[in-house]
């Protein structure tokens, strides 16, 4: 009986290393797929997108009110509902990308969709009649009609929708073509978010000298249109590379799986949870696609969320498979447990969106009130001035990963320098300073434009030079270094794997509700500050006291910091299994033959190793 027991474990070592030899081969051609050869298809779908918007976006608040002649608070507004609704459709991206479409698809349609809007904001750039007659004197203006407004508003939303398939997507899809089960994965570093914001600057940074320049010199049709164009390349390239990517298996929606183990944990509220989490659902099996870098350790915060792990005999069939709406692993569990604790970091986020709104709107109409000339014969646009908040990012990535990482390592023992919350925290304090010099620079302005009698002349360029803007541009810049990238790198690194789509979804919506909240503010500041020296006023900036809103926004940001510091103290971070070398071969051995080895341990090494050769 032993010596055929002993034949029979042999047996099943020999088939195994036949289907290892498979897996092999399997795993061969795997390896072909995806890598660094892949980033050029994928990044430059992203890199169009942002050329489109941040030439879309940038200069559109000079759309609005010099062509469509909408006054400067609803033009802002129509700015902030439109970047908020942007923001937002990435959730409904990750949904369809994490549930059934899987990310490449979800890309694809959505950039289609995204150029489909640009063709009709840009046909309605070159037709005459879809907008109102000039108005240079910005008096007494014709807005645009309730026909050409619902032009716009389409174009809005399909670029919107669009936008929406493309953003949660591209990060994530990119970290799918490297191996994302090695410990030391290239891609947290600067080899991708560093990377990825410096190319989405770089983008930007063609947008807004290249872009802004036509539309403000030769027509708002070919400003909109070479956009459009880019945008419809950058789809063909990325199908281009369609043989070379690496694509996923889908591991199920995120959003279902965390309405399970909620439904789970309420149906079982009144069950006494266990004092040793040991005895909580754990299956390996079922949490295979959604735990390949490793499964996520049951942790003590939420414990009423456990519930949802504790077995009854009706949550398990004849066949030993689980009802996911009666019960849930540990790993599920603790995925919604990760999403919650991540929440109040995030929700930070939102408030710093908010205060930075101004940028695109408000600060771009201090500009084409001041003196932009590099020359005599050459001034730059006012919505170009955004490029040195670009240009600080593209200098300050670099020397924030080759300078500052090196320089805070040696203080703090840390590889990275410092960690994601420390350079978030250090991102909002940053950010309060653009935005004092923000309202001293406004001071300022007003100043000069009182000294040449120019405060009732709105369209009057005011002899003082538009580079006073610098500081706010550049301390925007550096603020951005350390807290977009930081704020992304943290939804990455904190969120489940099954769930990064949804992470990169998250982002987006912290700005969707920073500018919804913006608009909100600043609907509010006009209406509550009176019509007489209003702090927003409809026509002229002169006349308002646009340095009072930006006191405003400066104690939110106070108020803020002070939020996010709290939250960042109590922070944990997620506990999460990674399986050594040792622990993956015992997996392996025991995968042979789950009953007790007739063979020593010595023994079974050594068929292990004649099966793998």
């Amino acid at each position: 009986m032993e010596k055929e027991n002993i034949e029979l474990q042999k047996k099943n070592v020999a088939e195994n290393g036949e289907e290892e030899k498979k897996t092999d081969v399997i795993t061969s051609k795997t390896k072909k797929l995806g890598g660094v050869r892949t980033m050029p298809f994928i990044l430059a779908n992203e890199v169009c997108d942002r050329f489109a918007s941040a030439g879309f976006h940038a200069n559109m608040i000079s759309y609005l009110t010099q062509v469509l002649n909408l006054p400067n608070v609803k033009a802002s507004n129509t700015l902030s509902n439109f970047a908020g609704t942007s923001s937002f459709t990435p959730l409904i991206g990750a949904f369809f990308a994490d549930s059934f479409a899987g990310r490449y698809w979800t890309i694809v349609v959505g950039s289609i969709i995204y150029v489909l809007g640009m063709i009709c904001i840009t046909t309605s750039a070159f037709l005459p009649r879809l907008h109102p007659p000039p108005c240079p004197t910005q008096v007494n203006c014709k807005e645009a009609s309730n026909l050409q407004l619902c032009i716009l508003y389409i174009s809005l939303l399909l670029t919107s929708l669009g936008t929406g398939g493309i953003r949660p997507c591209v990060v994530t899809f990119a970290a799918d073509q490297f191996d994302m089960n090695k410990s030391k994965t290239e891609i947290k570093t600067w080899n991708f978010f560093n990377w990825y914001y410096f190319c989405m600057g770089m983008a930007s940074l063609a947008a807004l000298t290249i872009v802004v320049y036509i539309q403000d010199n030769v027509s708002w049709g070919w400003g909109l249109g070479i956009p459009t164009i880019a945008m419809g390349f950058s789809i063909i390239v990325f199908i281009l590379g369609s043989p070379l990517y690496r694509n996923v298996k889908i591991g199920g929606s995120p959003f279902v799986r965390v309405t399970q183990v909620i439904v789970a944990a309420v149906k079982k509220r009144k069950v006494v949870a266990p004092t040793d989490h040991r005895v909580l659902y754990e299956n390996r099996e079922l949490d295979a696609d959604i735990s390949s870098n490793g499964r996520l350790l049951h942790s003590n915060q939420f414990k009423w969320l456990d519930r949802a792990a504790i077995v009854a005999d009706s949550d398990v069939n004849e066949l030993s498979q689980p009802n996911l709406w009666r019960l849930a692993t540990v790993h599920r569990v603790e995925e919604l447990k990760a999403i919650i604790r991540m929440l109040p970091i995030w929700a930070a986020a939102i408030l710093l969106v908010t205060s930075h709104s101004h940028l695109n709107s408000f600060t771009i109409q201090q500009a084409r009130s001041m003196d932009r000339r590099l020359s005599r014969s050459f001034e730059i646009p006012p919505a170009s001035m955004t490029i040195f908040s670009t240009l600080t990012l593209l200098i300050g990535l670099p020397l924030y990963e080759r300078v500052f990482v090196p320089f805070a390592r040696k203080f703090t023992g840390n590889p990275s320098g410092i960690t994601c919350l420390q350079r978030m925290g250090v991102g909002y304090f940053i950010g309060i300073f653009a935005t004092i010099a923000a309202a001293l620079i406004e001071i300022k302005r007003k100043a000069a434009a009182a000294d040449h009698n120019l405060l009732d002349k709105p369209t009057a360029i005011i002899p003082i030079s538009a580079f006073w803007l610098l500081p706010q541009y550049c301390l925007h810049g550096i603020a951005e270094v350390f807290m977009s990238v930081g704020h992304l790198e943290f939804l990455y690194d904190q969120s489940p794997e099954s769930m990064r789509s949804t992470a990169a979804a998250l982002y987006w919506i912290a700005i969707a509700i920073g500018n919804y909240i913006s608009t909100i503010m600043v609907s509010s500041v006009h209406k509550y500050t009176g019509e007489e020296r209003n702090w927003l006023a409809d026509r002229n900036l002169n006349r308002g006291r646009l340095e009072n809103y930006y006191w405003l926004v400066t104690v939110v940001q106070v108020v803020n910091l002070i939020y996010y510091v709290i939250c960042a103290s109590f922070y944990t971070s997620k506990p999460i299994e990674v399986l050594n070398e040792t622990e993956s071969r015992e997996e392996d051995i025991e995968c042979f033959d789950n009953t007790k080895p007739l063979l020593n341990d010595s023994e079974v090494d050594k068929e292990v190793e004649l099966a793998r050769n």
